[in-house]
């Protein structure tokens, strides 16, 4: 099992597949390198690297919680790719991994080769954090997997349109544990909720236009859902005027986030790789 040990002493776990660019995703909020799952087979000929966070997936549980943040994830990320000897990578970043990949950019511009933002930007719209603090650091509220799977694709009828059962089962098992005579449990650190509860409540929160504007000399792709509650059309719009070299995707029956196989995902991501050689 790959790991590397950051250096404030945490355990994290990665994956480290194929030959070729190397291209280092980045995933949600709650979730792991599971997340690119259904990208993975259509990316060949190329390094895919999957970073767990801390406190995520196989990655070790920090002591302090409050180290679950943008800037310290983001120098997780540059220690792996220091760990790996690559001095750049292009970046794959969904949701919490595109706030990671643009303060990347004002830290360490240098390090980055290309970057795809998966349905996030830099205006976060209230209604999608609204549902997002409904569920994080929460113990499932379903009595196993298939349980899961079926609430999921009820609760997401509207947003995900015709996404078949099988794949919520697929999308339940990356997201939780089914843990003999425990019922569902979290594949992450529950603290998390209380580092995101803890760290709104400090100081004024920064200018996410500023951290996108690092990203003007750096190739990139913005991926947006069409049913997303996070990524505004109308945001999308602002970035193709501030980043003009933007290639922008907007896929259909997708809410937040798209599972980058659908076929204008894929074109983008493609598009920028062999723009950004």
């Amino acid at each position: 099992m790959p790991r590397f040990t950051t250096s404030d002493g945490l355990s994290l776990h990665y994956t480290d597949e194929g030959e070729g660019r190397p291209v280092l995703c980045l995933a949600g909020l709650t979730r792991n390198g599971t997340d690119f799952s259904y990208l993975a087979p259509h990316l060949p000929g190329v390094r895919l690297i999957r970073m767990d966070y801390r406190g995520r997936g196989q990655s070790e549980y920090a002591s302090d919680p409050m180290t679950y943040n943008i800037l310290r994830e983001g120098e997780d990320a540059i220690e792996l790719l220091d760990h790996l000897g690559l001095a750049r990578a292009t970046i794959i970043g969904t949701s919490r991994g595109g706030l990671i990949s643009m303060a990347l950019s004002v830290t360490h511009p240098d390090r980055l080769q290309a970057v795809v933002l998966n349905d996030i930007g830099p205006v976060v719209d209230p209604k999608g954090l609204e549902r997002i603090m409904e569920y994080v650091g929460k113990t499932p509220p379903f009595p196993d997997l298939d349980a899961a799977a079926q609430a999921l694709a009820s609760g997401h009828a509207h947003d995900f349109p015709g996404v078949p059962v099988s794949r919520w089962r697929e999308q339940a098992e990356f997201m939780w544990e089914d843990a003999p005579g425990a019922g569902l449990v979290l594949r992450y650190d529950p603290k998390l909720r209380d580092a995101l509860i803890g760290q709104a409540g400090v100081g004024e929160a920064p200018n996410l236009w500023d951290l996108f504007d690092g990203l003007k000399d750096i190739p990139l792709a913005a991926i947006r859902g069409a049913n997303s509650d996070l990524l505004t059309a109308e945001t999308l719009e602002r970035m193709q005027g501030r980043h003009p070299g933007l290639i922008a995707a907007t896929v259909p029956d997708r809410g937040h986030v798209p599972f980058l196989d659908e076929t204008e995902a894929l074109e983008a991501i493609h598009t920028l790789l062999e723009q950004s050689l």
